[in-house]
C-alpha cells in the first residue's frame, strides 16, 4: 500500500489547526519529549500548523536519562520552548508509598507508574501554559497494547494514532526531522530492553501484517492477534453500564 507523506502531512497539518480552533483557540500544544519518532514527529506537526511560538515541549526524566541529548537535539532543532521536569522525587515517593502499604508491587506497576506520572506532568504544564496535551501513541503501538493506560495512551487530541511506525516515518523525513530521530530504536528507558525485544517480533513484521494482510509465521501471527484482543479496551472510550430510564 502506497503511503503519500506530503500528501498526509498536509491534511495532518489542517486538521490540527482545524482541531485547535474547535478545541482551544490561541491554546499551546503540549508535546512530551522523549527524542523518539513519535515524540519527534507530533511536536514537528505542531509546529508546522500552529507556529512555532504555540509548541512547548517537556522533557522528564526519570532521575538519569542516558539518550536526554536525542530529547534536547529535538526541541533545538525545532527551536521550541521546553521545560525539563524530573519525575524522579515523585517517583520514588509514590513507589515508596505504595511499597509500604501493599508490600511487594509487580515489576509492571514499578514500569507503568513513570509513564502514569509523566501525563500528570503533562497536565499540570498545560494548565499553567494555556495547553492542550498531544497523544504521540502510533497505529502499531495500540494495535498490540504496548502503551500506558492513563499514561502516554492519554491525551487531548492525537495526529499519529492511525499511523503505523513505518507511515510515522515516512512523515519524519517529509518534515525534515535529523535521521537519528527518525530512526531512533523505541526503548522505554525502565525495563532494559527495546520495544521489539520485549514485544516479539519487529515493527516492520507488525505493519505489514496491519497495513499488507502479509501474516507472519504462525507463532508470531497469534500473538499479535492475541495482544490485539486482550488490549482493545486501552483505546476505547471507557466501557460504561447501557442503563436506558424506563
Amino acid at each position: 500500500m502506497k503511503f503519500d507523506a506530503k500528501k498526509v502531512l498536509n491534511e495532518l497539518t489542517v486538521w490540527i489547526r482545524d482541531w485547535f480552533e474547535e478545541n482551544g483557540r490561541d491554546c499551546n500544544a503540549i508535546v512530551g519529549i522523549s527524542g523518539g519518532k513519535d515524540s519527534s514527529v507530533a511536536a514537528a506537526l505542531c509546529v508546522r500548523a500552529l507556529g512555532v511560538d504555540r509548541v512547548i515541549g517537556v522533557l522528564m526524566p526519570n532521575g538519569e536519562q542516558s539518550d536526554i541529548a536525542m530529547s534536547r537535539l529535538l526541541v533545538e532543532h525545532l527551536g521550541i520552548r521546553h521545560f525539563v521536569v524530573n519525575i524522579h522525587d515523585g517517583y520514588q515517593g509514590l513507589l515508596g508509598e505504595v511499597r509500604r502499604q501493599l508490600g511487594d508491587v509487580s515489576r509492571d506497576t514499578e514500569i507503568n507508574l513513570a509513564p502514569r506520572l509523566r501525563m500528570a506532568t503533562l497536565y499540570a504544564v498545560a494548565q499553567s501554559n494555556n495547553g492542550r496535551v498531544a497523544n504521540t501513541c502510533n497505529l502499531s503501538e495500540d494495535w498490540v497494547g504496548y502503551s500506558t493506560r492513563y499514561g502516554d495512551s492519554a491525551g487531548d487530541f492525537s495526529p499519529l494514532s492511525m499511523l503505523c511506525v513505518r507511515e510515522v516515518k515516512a512523515l519524519g523525513r517529509e518534515l525534515g526531522l535529523p535521521e537519528c530521530l527518525v530512526e531512533k530504536v523505541p526503548i522505554d528507558g525502565l525495563c532494559g530492553q527495546t520495544d521489539e525485544e520485549k514485544l516479539g517480533f519487529t515493527y516492520a513484521t507488525l505493519d505489514a501484517y496491519i497495513r499488507d494482510g502479509v501474516e507472519p509465521d504462525a507463532a508470531t501471527k497469534a500473538r499479535i492477534d492475541r495482544l490485539y484482543k486482550l488490549n482493545r479496551f486501552k483505546v476505547r472510550f471507557m466501557d460504561v453500564f447501557p442503563y436506558r430510564p424506563e
